[in-house]
């Protein structure tokens, strides 16, 4: 099964519908599939739902499909770097589910592990937990969180071998593997494709069991979020 896609484009062709779910790698602009959220952009599909750690900035990453009101709904963690994802939140036109970030992550990774719901301490008593089940353990309070599945996933790698055997870089890892198991269908964005065996197996970050489609970017712009130098 050839997994390998010209470009990011071609490996979302017959996948994108209105309305669907999709959960996107990346932690602020570190990670993110910059190639593959500009083709999600330009298939012009509408009302989606997308879980992201947070959405881009404006202009980039996550930022463009808000600019096009393609997204229907954010599940976040952080929301605080996009301004118009600030005035479509105060205005009712974006919808939030706001998600500690920590549970978050573990909504995430249950979903790929078939596991429903599990309980959390986090959250509980507070506006997190209001309509949630919440239950005693060993005197403490736990509130319970479902779990989280997407139709397509979008995420990120370092490398890629040809059977989607990913390596990520550092950092860069942070959501992305999650994404991809929660995912019904992952495409991974790369910036290198080796053959099948030139990965070292105790270095594969993510199974390519779990990954359906590759698009190689080899030249990503990896734009900073936030320049910050130190003064003379």
């Amino acid at each position: 099964m050839n997994k390998i896609y010209p470009n990011a484009h071609h490996a979302l062709e017959g996948l994108i519908e209105d309305g669907m779910t999709l959960a996107v790698g990346g932690f602020g602009l570190c990670g993110i599939p910059e190639a593959l959220i500009e083709a999600l952009r330009d298939t012009r599909k509408k009302n989606l739902t997308v879980i992201s750690n947070n959405a881009g900035v404006d202009g980039f990453g996550l930022g463009l499909l808000l600019e096009t009101r393609q997204i229907r709904k954010m599940v976040s963690s952080y929301v605080g770097e996009n301004k118009e994802f600030e005035r479509q939140y105060l205005s009712g036109e974006l919808e939030l589910e706001f998600t500690p970030q920590g549970t978050l992550a573990e909504k995430l990774r249950a979903g790929g592990a078939g596991i429903p719901a599990f309980y959390t301490k986090t959250g509980y008593g507070t506006l997190i937990a209001e309509g949630k089940e919440t239950r005693q353990f060993n005197d403490e309070w736990f509130v319970m969180e479902t779990s989280l599945n997407a139709d397509v996933a979008l995420i990120k790698a370092w490398k890629a071998d040809k059977s989607g055997n990913l390596m990520f870089n550092k950092t860069a890892r942070n959501f992305n593997p999650l994404a991809a198991t929660a995912g019904k269908v992952c495409i991974v964005e790369v910036e290198e494709i080796v053959e099948i065996g030139e990965l070292d197996a105790d270095q594969i970050h993510l199974p390519g069991i779990y990954v359906q489609r590759i698009v190689l970017n080899s030249v990503p712009e990896k734009r900073i979020e936030k320049r910050t130098t130190r003064s003379a």
